[in-house]
Order: structure tokens, then sequence, then C-alpha cells
């Protein structure tokens, strides 16, 4: 079977965490900015950073959590959210990242399955946290500010400390986002502190950093992409990370001019404002170089679309959670639009039929395989989804299509696994139906991804009412709204007679993609 090696010399990859590979760029910039908080102007300088990072550290050894222990944290991009990542890192423990537009019920999930003990959260998310953490075994609240009756982030600071808790690098967790994978509902995916390490190294040569470059930090941290690229590279590499909370266009485009950013790593949605919203003509943005699109397919359009309209190289990569996440880069030399790219340096890929698992030959579509350093140790409490995606030698089942051109380009075509992708955010049709299905008036119902040109794609339910049921659109539209987060509302429902399925029972989504 062929197998595609990285064009790229591989790194080394040194015996040593996350935080110290961090620390070392950060302490280019000991008495100059490291983090900015953009909408404040708030700045945090190289020494700051340091010396907060090892007095967290030092209170919670001190509170007794270290190897074995995991923190969860619900935060938006702020300074306190890159504080807390590498003090609990530095400290030994696991950190679970939530996303902080889950409702209460996603909340309380995520940390009955990554068993932490205790809960580091955004002021103004406290009552949900309070809400979720019910029956769970997070005992204990901090607060980033001020919250009623809650200790607050500074409480927790004691004796700073100096030096790594010694853990093995390789094979203890570091980081638990979670994700749904190939198939289903969401899966804690194991990433130790060597699978981040090696990922920043290899994203190294491809997103080059000058001393006090910044960069706007829109993706969110609690998201690997956001989480590895944006806030670990940067800071590795000696740059400066500008905070933004959420994204809205006008308070991005007056950051991007104010801090004359040289990257812009966003996702497909952004990049259509970019390339089409009349508002990008008020602001000076001759400072940008370079942008990199991911989490979700760029089409070639798109992406020349918005070269235009920057004058600067717009190119996409390709990466999963369980892969860091970088897998591919295009070269900001050897642009080809709609391309993925090569592997990135100690990374190999293979294509397969997914349904045989034979050789595909050259240029011909199969199922995207990789085997690298940055791929994770596997997800938390399933070994059975595990064993389905890492397979034997090493190689990691991404669920993704992909063909090879003529130039050796990686082009992504579609997706095996069932995943609806809104705004880069990873939407489980599974975890939608299980919740409609309970619903009396719903016999049956399948949820599939509409293509959207604001979003990527919208979450689409066909529904067969129960007998005698007469409910409507909007009110199972309503039904799902307290229950998922923002991103996972319905957009639309479509009342059928049936559901197609195969004779195993499997839903044909195909089908019902073909009715939109």
């Amino acid at each position: 079977m062929p197998v595609y090696v990285s064009p790229f010399e591989a790194p080394v990859i040194p015996d040593i965490g996350i935080t110290e590979l961090v620390f070392r760029g950060v302490e280019t910039r000991k008495d100059a900015p490291v983090l900015i908080e953009g909408p404040t102007g708030r700045i945090i300088t190289g020494m700051e950073f340091i010396d907060r990072v090892r007095r967290l550290a030092g209170g919670l050894a001190a509170r007794g959590i270290g190897p074995g222990h995991v923190v969860a944290l619900m935060a938006p991009n702020i300074p306190e959210f890159v504080i807390v990542f590498h003090a609990v890192a530095l400290c030994g423990a696991t950190l679970t990242t939530i996303n902080p537009t889950y409702t209460a019920r996603e909340v309380r999930l995520q940390l009955i399955d990554a068993r932490a003990e205790l809960l580091i959260a955004f002021a103004p998310f406290i009552p949900t946290a309070r809400e979720a953490a019910e029956g769970t075994a997070a005992k204990t609240f901090v607060s980033i500010g001020p919250a009623e009756g809650v200790a607050e982030l500074a409480d927790l600071f004691g004796p700073p400390m100096m030096a790594q808790v010694p853990v093995d690098f390789a094979r203890d967790v570091l980081v638990l986002p979670y994700s749904s994978g190939t198939t289903g509902l969401p899966k804690g995916v194991m990433l130790s502190h060597r699978n981040l390490v090696a990922n920043a190294l290899q994203t190294r040569p491809h997103i080059t950093v000058d001393p006090g470059d910044a960069i706007l930090a829109v993706l969110p941290f609690f998201h690997i992409y956001g989480m590895s690229v944006l806030m670990n590279h940067f800071l590795s590499s000696g740059g400066v990370v500008v905070t933004l909370p959420r994204f809205e266009l006008e308070p991005a485009l007056r950051l991007i001019e104010r801090h004359r950013t040289p990257w812009l790593i966003v996702v497909p949605p952004i990049i259509l404002a970019l390339a089409k919203h009349p508002m990008v003509e008020n602001f000076d943005l001759s400072g940008v170089r370079s942008v990199i699109s991911g989490a979700a397919p760029l089409g070639a359009e798109l992406q020349q679309a918005c070269t235009a309209r920057l004058g600067a190289t717009v190119v996409q990569g390709y990466g999963l959670t369980e892969t860091s996440p970088v897998s591919h880069v295009v070269p900001l030399d050897r642009v080809t639009p709609g391309a993925a790219g090569f592997c990135v340096g100690g990374t190999e890929m293979r294509l397969v039929d997914p349904q045989t698992g034979a050789e595909v030959p050259d240029g011909r579509e199969g199922e995207i395989h990789l085997r690298g350093p940055q791929v994770m140790l596997g997800y938390l409490n399933n070994p059975e989804a595990t064993a389905a995606v890492l397979l034997p030698g090493g190689w990691f089942r991404t669920g993704d299509l992909g063909y090879v051109d003529g130039d050796g380009h990686l082009h992504i075509v579609d997706r095996v696994k069932e995943l609806i992708k809104v705004k880069g955010f990873q939407v489980a049709p599974a975890e939608l139906e299980a919740l409609l299905i309970a619903h009396p008036e719903v016999a049956d119902v399948a949820v599939i991804g509409a293509p959207d040109e604001d979003s990527g794609e919208r979450p689409v339910a066909f529904v067969v009412r129960a007998q005698g049921a007469t409910i409507e659109s909007a009110a199972l539209v309503a039904y799902l709204q307290p229950l998922v987060a923002h991103y996972k509302q319905l957009s639309e429902v479509r009342f059928v007679e049936a559901i197609p399925k195969s004779p195993s029972g499997k839903i044909l989504r195909r089908m019902l993609k073909g009715t939109l």
C-alpha cells in the first residue's frame, strides 16, 4: 500500500512538557507583552505570565491537585485561560476544556466522563457550572472574576512551582478536549505533552513567527485548533497572543488593524466575511501577509476571493482533534486552491477503501489514515471507539475521504463520518437524534448537515411524527433550544413519512442529503 511521506524534515522532539516549551518562547519577552486582552487592552508580560503560572501551579499542588487529578476549565478566550492551562500542565494534572456555550446538561456529561473534581469557570458561567456539577465529582468551584459565594482564581495562588512535576510526557494525559471522533456522541480525546510539543514543532516551519508578532486569537482555546495553533504555537515561538472572547467582525477588524497582525488563523466562515463583507473596506489590513483556514474545508473560489480582497496569501490546512491537530499544511510558496497540502514533518499518510481496507491507486479517493507523533493516545473510557480508529502499525483512521493530486497535494473530498461542521465546530447527529426521539410526538428522526454559505453547514432534522401527533417545526426547534449549545440548534425541521435506512438499520443520510 503506498505511504505518502512528508517532504518536510521531522522535528527532533525534546522530552519536555508543553509548558517548558512555551516558557522558552515567553522568556524572550520577559518585560514585553505576551498576552493582550483585546477588548480592554490589558497586558500581561512574559515575566508576569511565568510568575502567575508558577504560583497557580503551586497553589493547585498545595490543594492536592497533581498527576491523576482532572481539572475542568470553562472560559472564553481571555488571558486567564492560558494561565490556568499551563498551571495545570506544570503541576502534572489533566485539564479538560469545556465549551462555555454548553448547557448545564452538556457540561454535566463532560464532567462525569472526565471525572473532573475541580471546575474553574469564567464568572458569568458560574450559574451553569453550579447546575452542571450536581451529582458529579466536581465539588469545588473557582471563578475567574468575582462571583457570589465562590473563591476567585487569585485565591488559589500559592508558593511558586519552579519545575515541572514529573510525568510521563509520552503516555500521561495532559489535556482532554472533547470531540465526536468519527461518529457518535462527544468523546474525551486523550492528548499527551508529547503530542502537543510535537505538533507545535511540526507547525513551526510553516507558521513562522518573528519576535513580537501578534496573532488575534478568535478561535476558541477550548478547541484544539485555538489551543495548539494560536495559544501554544505562538507563545512558544516568541509571539504575542491578543485574545477575543467571541468573534464579532468589527472588533476583530479593529484589533487586526491596531496590532498589524501578520497572520490570520481562522475558519471558512471568517474567510467568507473577509472576502465579501463591505465593512472590511473600512479597516487597514495591510499588515496581514498570510491567512490559514482550518477546521472545515475551504472552497477554491472562496480562497481566491479572499486572496484578491486582502492581497495576502490564503491557504488551508488539515487536521483533527485526534492529531493535536495539524497533520497537513500548504507551503506558502506552493499554493494550490482547494488543496489541504502535504503531511507535516514526521507524519505519514495512506489512502484506503473505507469498506474493504484495500489499497487505493494514486489519484483515486480513499479514506485518510495518518501516523505520527501528534496522534492521540485514544478516547477516554471508550476502548471500543479507540480500537475502531487506532489501527495496527500506529495508523489513525480519520473518517475523511481524500485524494492526492499530481503535485502531491491532499484534497479533502467528503467525510465518511457523519459529523456536521458548523463554523468549524463538530455537531454529532446522534446527540440531536437521541434528544429528539425522546419527544413523545416523534416516532423517528435523522439529522444531517445542509450546506450553508455563512456557517459551512447547518443541522436539519427529518422527523416522522408519532401516530396522531400534530407537532410543528417551531415546537421541535424550541424543544431543543435549552438542551444544546447554540451551534447545535436546528435550522430546519422537515416532516417525512419514513427515514430511509439500510437493511442493518443504518440511516441512509446520503439519500436525505439528496432532498435538500
